[in-house]
């Protein structure tokens, strides 16, 4: 007889688990893991669902230590055998933050999919019970093992360093540019059209550590670092970045025009910054590399990079700022820094080939 497959879900809150309030007071979190399992219609036959209300949460109050101990609970649970795998619930305003921060720390083998929902579920067309059930289409297919966690909305599977939101209001609002969605959920099964030429990075495997080690030590408590995220605009003389040294920040992650560029003025400032604390060069186009060698005037990726800068390669600023700010809060000195962040610019390989 074949043994039913279990499902660990989490619910942290979000949209999916919003209710109205009064009336013209909006939606707050009120639903937890059971609640959502209940109105997921087949979920319960498709597997056996450990819920576990974690959260009621907006995802924008989602912490670096929650999302640690999310990992921490997943990994706990999974490998003792208690689930095949894990659902997490959440808002969708910071899925693409948590995933990623879930990818670095959970080895890939373990099955995982982060989901939530555009609309809650009083609203016409709520979105949340499908995609729950697409998410755990997703965690339970067995080609879902070494893909690392995924982010599933609208019947598309999403690689977690890809993943990234892309509209307020539609139900397709994830997307990963420049590669696509892995895959699709048809027919209440999980459809994988493309898998990465390499797994995930893990931080484990960018400092070169046993595996498992870096979640110990991140759930063992201790002091976050903090780091700005700067995006930059026409005519940016750099300011908020050159303040950044004196406002208690241990690291900077700047989001250039097009391929990793600042306006010549400010180049000097990148510098200087650059020469205390982890400067990390990103683009604030949305997709693409951030470039290495091909423009060369002042102010251009060349000229950043020679003033100390480090490219984050195919992350956007959102996500290069966690993987900074996770490498710094693990005790990661510049030339570790400056590897991991190589480890996402191999041209031509899945991210952290």
């Amino acid at each position: 007889m074949t043994r039913r497959p279990a499902i660990l879900l989490i619910s942290t809150g979000g949209t999916i688990a919003m209710t109205a309030r009064t009336e013209g007071a909006g939606v707050a979190p009120t639903l937890d893991a059971g609640a959502l399992a209940a109105a997921a219609p087949g979920l319960a036959a498709r597997a056996g669902i450990i819920p576990v209300a974690f959260a009621r949460k907006a995802s924008s109050s989602l912490t670096p230590e929650d999302v640690v101990a999310v990992a921490a609970l997943v990994r706990a649970r999974l490998t003792a055998g208690e689930a095949d795998a894990a659902v997490v619930v959440q808002g969708t305003d910071t899925i693409e933050e948590t995933a990623f921060v879930l990818a670095l720390l959970l080895a890939p083998q373990l099955r995982v999919a982060v989901t939530g929902a555009m609309r809650p579920p009083e609203a016409p067309g709520a979105d949340g019970p499908a995609n729950l059930l697409a998410a755990a289409a997703a965690a339970l297919a067995p080609e879902a093992a070494g893909l690392g966690p995924l982010v599933v909305l609208n019947d598309q599977i999403h690689a977690a360093a890809l993943a990234r939101k892309a509209s307020t209001t539609l139900p397709s609002a994830f997307a990963s540019p420049g590669a696509g969605p892995l895959g699709v959920v048809a027919e209440g099964e999980a459809w994988f059209a493309l898998r990465p030429a390499a797994a995930p990075p893990t931080l484990d495997r960018l400092l070169g550590l046993p595996e498992g080690t870096a979640l110990d030590r991140l759930a063992a408590g201790g002091d976050w670092p903090a780091v700005a995220l700067l995006r930059v605009g026409l005519g940016d003389d750099g300011r908020l970045l050159a303040a950044a040294p004196s406002l208690g920040f241990a690291g900077v992650v700047l989001e250039g025009a097009g391929a990793g560029h600042v306006p010549a003025a400010m180049a000097g400032t990148v510098g200087a910054v650059a020469a205390v604390m982890p400067v990390i060069l990103a683009s604030r186009a949305g997709a693409g590399p951030v470039f290495s060698r091909t423009y060369g005037y002042p102010g251009s990726e060349i000229d950043l990079l020679g003033r100390g800068a480090i490219g984050a390669g195919m992350l956007d600023g959102l996500k290069a700022r966690l993987l900074l700010q996770l490498l710094l809060r693990l005790g990661a000195g510049p030339e570790a820094v400056r590897a991991a962040f190589a480890a996402f610019a191999r041209p031509g390989a899945a991210p952290g080939a």
